[in-house]
């Protein structure tokens, strides 16, 4: 029988209810405001970094003024770059467009996209390794080689999955596809972290210059050494805001699927779904979201100070590598953590640390926990994202090669300027694309991971509101897990 009683909640998987009544108010935390302590330490860090950017952050970039005078005097020689700006004007509307594209070609066809992605990864490494043995490479060839039979390994290992994750992505992006309004705030995310990374720039040179001081010896500008306590605590504020921008928009859409799945009257483009969502993320569930983002991003400041310090040769290649690696086996455990940690906080408002502990018992007791380790939706969004990024590229290509533009840069460039331009072109073409279609893919996967919670411990509200796409994830998980159930 399909009818499985699923452990706590109180659901069955064929969609009828338990005895313990509707998950979400079970669950649903009182509105107030959890971690406050970690929201402080953000503003806090927010007003230093603009403090230091007010106070420090002009003297690099005021010139001398013979420089000045002189730099005045080569303006006339400058290279016109505006064209390079008008082609990445055009690729930034391609690339929006293909993005929107892309969404319903993951609603039509995500089966076919899953296993395209799978056999994708097998072609590429065995055309590595093909390639390395022709060009006589042969320890690149072994290491392909292996490459390719752990791919193989991990491709038949996983193939009777692929129709769960199928239904996990189709799901997913049915529920984007309803709250299309949560790709906004996905690009005003962006937004906020270019200007953050600005301002933080500023800062550091700020600081730099102003505690940094050079003198001439022997005809050789020396400068002091590098402050390595300065440094780490500017890598830990660069590092928190941007952990802080990509968990509230994380958090936000696992309220907005949330809300999807339990109350389907209020959704809409920019309706109570995505507003409350962000509002909460904002407010209430702040504290938390700025808890576990500051432990990844000391983590990740660690590993930049080492860097820096085996770059100045102040720390041995042998050591830094071994550090590097330890600091990365962490950041990894606590990212994956943060993952799932999060759907919890959008969800139902729970502190960062409850929710880690609630989600992480919740697979337990589904005997989830090789489940959630297969990645296999990530490869196909990478796909789509690095097919829109080559469209792109070719559009920036076609722009360099027929519309004129360049003339003069070409000119410059001598013989070769043409292939230059093409080169130029493309590479930016193909990062624009690449990444505006990576910010939606980045909103899909976290859709499919509030997704997978929401199916592990609210079946019967996905069937009743959803009868299709229950039906659909519920057969494919039969087949796939049948001794999870």
């Amino acid at each position: 029988s399909e009818r499985v009683m699923f452990a706590q909640t109180g659901t069955t998987i064929d969609g009828t209810s338990g005895a313990n009544g509707s998950i979400f108010e079970e669950k649903q935390q009182p509105a107030k405001c959890r971690d406050p302590i970690f929201a402080v330490l953000f503003y806090v860090n927010l007003c230093v970094i603009i403090a230091i950017a007010a106070i420090f952050g002009m003297s690099p970039f005021i010139a001398p003024e013979d420089d000045a005078n002189n730099q005045g005097n080569a303006d006339g020689d400058a290279v016109n770059y505006t064209p390079f700006l008008y082609t990445a004007a055009i690729c930034g509307v391609v690339g929006l467009i293909l993005s929107c594209l892309a969404l319903n070609v993951l609603m039509c066809i995500p089966g076919f996209l899953v296993k395209a992605a799978l056999i994708g990864n097998l072609v590429l490494t065995l055309a590595m390794a093909i390639v390395a043995v022709m060009f006589g490479s042969i320890a690149v060839a072994i290491f392909a080689f292996i490459g390719f039979a752990i791919c193989a390994c991990y491709t038949y290992c996983i193939w009777s999955r692929i129709p769960f994750a199928t239904a996990n992505l189709k799901t997913g992006c049915s529920a984007i596809r309803s709250n299309c309004g949560v790709t906004l705030i996905a690009y005003g995310d962006v937004v906020a972290a270019f200007a953050w990374t600005l301002l933080w720039t500023v800062a550091l040179l700020g600081i730099q210059d102003s505690i940094v001081t050079c003198e001439e010896v022997n005809g050789e500008q020396q400068c002091g050494g590098i402050n390595y306590l300065y440094l780490f605590l500017l890598f830990i504020s660069y590092f928190f805001t941007h952990q802080v921008l990509q968990n509230v928009l994380h958090t936000t859409i696992a309220g907005v699927v949330g809300t999807w799945w339990f109350a389907p009257d209020e959704v809409g483009c920019c309706g109570k779904a995505v507003c409350g969502s962000l509002y909460r993320s904002l407010t209430t569930s702040f504290g938390s979201i700025c808890f576990g983002s500051l432990i990844v991003a000391i983590i990740e400041a660690l590993r930049q100070i080492v860097e820096t310090a085996r770059s100045n040769e102040e720390l041995g290649g042998a050591l830094a590598c071994c550090i590097d690696c330890i600091l990365g086996c962490i950041q990894g455990l606590v990212e994956y953590f943060n993952k799932w940690a999060y759907v919890y906080v959008g969800l139902y408002g729970f502190g960062y640390c409850e929710a880690g502990k609630n989600v992480m018992q919740l697979f337990r007791d589904r005997g989830w926990e090789a489940l959630i380790a297969d990645d296999i939706v990530s490869t196909v969004l990478f796909l789509v994202a690095f097919v829109c990024g080559l469209i792109t590229a070719g559009i920036g290509v076609l722009l360099g090669e027929f519309t004129g533009w360049f003339k003069e840069i070409v000119a410059g460039f001598g013989d070769d300027g043409l292939v230059i331009v093409r080169i130029l072109c493309g590479v930016i073409g193909f990062i624009i694309g690449l990444a505006l279609c990576m910010i939606i893919m980045g909103v899909i996967s976290s859709s499919v991971n509030a997704t997978i919670v929401l199916f592990a411990e609210a079946p019967a509200e996905f069937e009743a509101n959803y009868p299709e796409l229950s039906s659909e994830m519920r057969d494919a998980y039969m087949v796939a897990h049948p001794g999870c159930i």
